[in-house]
């Protein structure tokens, strides 16, 4: 036996975009005198969705994060990312066969802080969208991750799609601290990437398994994986 459905995180698994979220970020908040550091992005900020990252980097500013202006800069930078993406984004190594593979096992979806269109933008990127089932997007969620919410409303999307044993049967592949603690919120086994985070970070997460790259995921990992934990 092995995991029969797969739960990708976006943005840092499959797309290595984080430098072009973090120019749209900038481009954003210019206007307003706001800079934001490489330090400060991905210490703090990495994370977050697009509404707790722009209220947390007015705040930190010390400027009021009203709701109203914080909507205000999502609308603004999503076509600031769009036009970035077309012309920089890239993709990691082994993301478009992983996903293919396994996609062949059992249901694919994206589960990710990103912007639907974002995501969109990406799985055509990768030429994998005819691969995932089901996307879970920022617009679909309340609280971004380490909350578990979009976790949870995958499983509810697939309970009712016929997969009530996804909990058990579900692994998640994310690379951020804040996606490993929703993943593990939502009760779901989670393989870690080392794609964002030094790895001794990764392997004081909770992560079930921890892993340089996805050149480091295969059946034979996964069949491993299954074993160990189910």
């Amino acid at each position: 036996m092995s995991f029969t459905v797969t739960l990708f995180d976006f943005n840092g698994v499959l797309v290595d975009d984080e430098a072009v979220h973090l120019e749209a970020f900038r481009d954003a908040l210019r206007p307003l005198g706001i800079a934001v550091t490489d330090a400060d992005y991905w210490d703090r900020y990495i994370g977050f969705d697009d509404r707790e990252g722009f209220a947390a980097m007015l705040e930190d500013a010390g400027r009021a994060a009203p709701p109203e202006l914080v909507e205000e800069l999502i609308r603004a930078k999503r076509p600031l990312y769009l036009a970035r993406a077309e012309r920089e984004l890239k993709s990691f190594p082994r993301a478009s066969a992983l996903v293919r593979e396994r996609a062949l096992r059992g249901p694919v979806l994206v589960v990710s802080g990103a912007l639907r269109d974002e995501i969109r933008l990406g799985l055509a990127h990768l030429e994998v969208a005819d691969c995932v089932t089901h996307v879970v997007a920022a617009e679909d969620t309340s609280a971004s991750k380490p909350d578990p919410e979009g976790y949870r409303l995958a499983l509810t999307w697939l309970a009712a799609h016929g997969r009530g044993d996804a909990q058990r049967e579900a692994v998640v592949i994310e690379d951020s601290l804040a996606g490993i603690a929703a993943a593990k919120a939502a009760g779901l086994c989670c393989i870690a990437v080392g794609h964002s985070y030094p790895l001794d970070k990764l392997e004081a997460s909770g992560a079930d398994l921890v892993v340089p790259d996805l050149g480091g995921i295969d059946a034979a990992v996964f069949d491993k994986l299954y074993a160990e934990t189910r």
